[in-house]
């Protein structure tokens, strides 16, 4: 399936992503986490393909375990008390569930992150903030694209440096960490570099000076509009659930959730709207497809 989301304008595309990562970073009520990263997690099948999005997962399981194991020893709040381990500091039961709540919020931001990455692409970004703040928004776009192109890079380096016998793999254990270090010498170079080929470029060009004047080829029209008032109407039933209290969540000292125990109907109706609007990539592409059918329905058989 190809993804119809990314064609919209640039500002719908960018004011989801703010949403969503707001939310998933400030809102840690368990059915608002649920959603969110199933909803992660479906969107970026869409973008990358179910396999490449199934192994990001898995690469992200650890980080849970990992805050799973940290936090308990270091944070002792709660009254449940489970066990004490042999300092004598106690392990709560609300220490390990909010442990499990903040891996999974950090796989579902990087999650999220990964699909903003596939869909605001740097000339987006710097068609929303060029003119408002050029050098920040070249700084950021620079950033953004950074990670993928670092990995790309690094493998052409040690490939490099694989030819000529100074890979991580050969020699001890030693000269793994020196042939390590010279590879990341490397690539601190080149990043360096290309940030400031990339800087003198567009300082050539003539960015950022006042008048300047830009191609673009993003207009908003009638169907950026209607997507608009759909996100903003789901918002605001969003910010008004969140108000009515339906994901009021406590887990110091003691885990106390609002909108499950019991199941109020103002609760669920905010649970599926917030599901609506994360989903909504996903339904547009859904959307897109389904018309795209019809209209192959409608082509006239070639004859045999």
């Amino acid at each position: 399936m190809e993804d119809s989301f990314s064609g919209y304008h640039p500002i719908i595309n960018f004011g989801y992503f703010v949403v969503v990562l707001v939310i998933g970073m400030f809102v840690t009520h368990p059915a608002f986490m649920g959603i969110a990263l199933f909803s992660a997690f479906v969107y970026s099948g869409v973008l990358k393909g179910w396999g490449k999005a199934f192994k990001s997962a898995l690469i992200y399981v650890p980080i849970i375990i990992i805050v799973i194991l940290i936090n308990p020893m270091f944070n002792h709040y709660g009254v449940t008390i489970l066990f004490y381990l042999n300092n004598g500091n106690p392990v709560t039961l609300e220490s390990i569930v909010y442990g499990i709540v903040m891996g999974v919020m950090l796989i579902t931001i990087f999650i999220w992150f990964s699909c903003y990455n596939k869909v605001m692409t740097s000339d987006k970004f710097i068609y929303l903030f060029g003119r408002i703040i050029p050098a920040l928004s070249l700084i950021l776009s620079m950033v953004l694209r950074f990670v993928p192109k670092f990995i790309a890079q690094i493998k052409v380096i040690s490939n490099g440096q694989k030819c000529i016998g100074r890979d991580l793999s050969n020699g001890n254990i030693f000269q793994r960490a020196k042939h390590g270090i010279t590879i990341l010498s490397i690539m601190i170079t080149w990043a360096l570099e290309n940030a400031i080929e990339t800087a003198d470029s567009m300082k050539a060009r003539g960015y950022g000076l006042k008048g300047r004047t830009a191609f673009s080829i993003y207009r908003f029209d009638k169907r950026d509009a209607i997507v608009g008032v759909v996100m903003l109407g789901l918002l605001v039933l969003i910010i008004v659930g969140m108000a009515s209290g339906s994901t009021f969540v406590q887990y110091n000292p003691k885990i106390k959730i609002a909108g499950l125990q019991p199941l109020t109907i103002s609760s669920l109706l905010t649970y599926i709207v917030y599901f609506v609007f994360c989903m909504l990539p996903v339904i547009l592409d859904g959307v897109a497809e389904f018309n795209w059918y019809l209209l192959k329905k409608q082509i006239p058989e070639r004859n045999q």
